[in-house]
């Protein structure tokens, strides 16, 4: 948990910053500091696709799963469903609509997803490391526009990146080396893409590619069937 707990404090710290400075953060400071947490975010989603590709069994999977994923993500609209969220709120100013976009940023994301995962079963936080600078630096901006109630969205991140923390660690016996080494594959394509997004070089759907996680646990469960059989 202390990834989470990290990124939790990153938030609230980012909030009090972002409220001291009600005029805003100026657009040349804001862009600098993305672009250099965009190039760390490409740089370790390259590291983790390369480092676990030498062990897979698999070695079409993750193309596999960024396909379906990908399909599926398209057909449940995901992203479209996330930028609607969003619009709701946008060219307003209270503290509810700022709060709630926070929430959506904060928890909807690659790393704040596979960020638990790693931290459960293998006591890596370098996702949930990266994400807390990320949420930093968004509450900041965010709370300079809505206030310091922004970071009331810290609990919220508090107990969705526990809850997945938790069910990882509970299926920790179900879950296989080999099984975390496809998942790593694609989480770390899903970071790059992020990091990609980030950076303004390609505006990456990663939203609807984020059922791509999904299909490797499946693979292992038809495969573990199949044996059985």
């Amino acid at each position: 948990m202390i990834g989470t707990i990290f990124n939790t404090v990153m938030i609230i710290i980012g909030s009090t910053a972002g409220s001291i400075f009600k005029k805003g953060i100026k657009p040349a400071y804001h862009e600098i500091l993305m672009q250099a947490l965009g190039l760390a975010v490409v740089l370790l989603g390259l590291n983790t696709s390369i480092q676990h590709m030498p062990n897979s069994k698999y070695p079409v999977l993750f193309i596999v799963s960024l396909a379906l994923g990908g399909l599926l993500g398209q057909w449940w609209r995901l992203e479209e469903h996330f930028d609607h969220l969003l619009a709701r709120f946008s060219g307003k100013s209270n503290l509810a609509e700022g709060l709630s976009t926070a929430i959506l940023l904060f928890c909807i994301g690659t790393l704040s997803i596979v960020g638990p995962i790693e931290a459960a079963l293998k006591h890596n936080y370098t996702y949930l490391l990266t994400n807390g600078m990320l949420d930093g630096i968004t509450s900041t901006v965010l709370a300079s526009s809505f206030g310091v109630g922004i970071m009331a969205a810290a609990v919220v991140l508090f107990v969705w990146q526990g809850s997945i923390y938790l069910l990882a660690t509970l299926m920790h016996a179900a879950i296989s080396n080999a099984l975390l080494n496809e998942i790593s594959i694609v989480g770390g394509v899903l970071i790059l893409a992020s990091g990609l997004s980030i950076l303004g070089i390609k505006k990456m759907h990663t939203l609807n590619l984020l059922p791509s996680l999904l299909v490797p646990p499946l693979f292992f469960v038809v495969l573990g069937l199949l044996h059985l059989g």
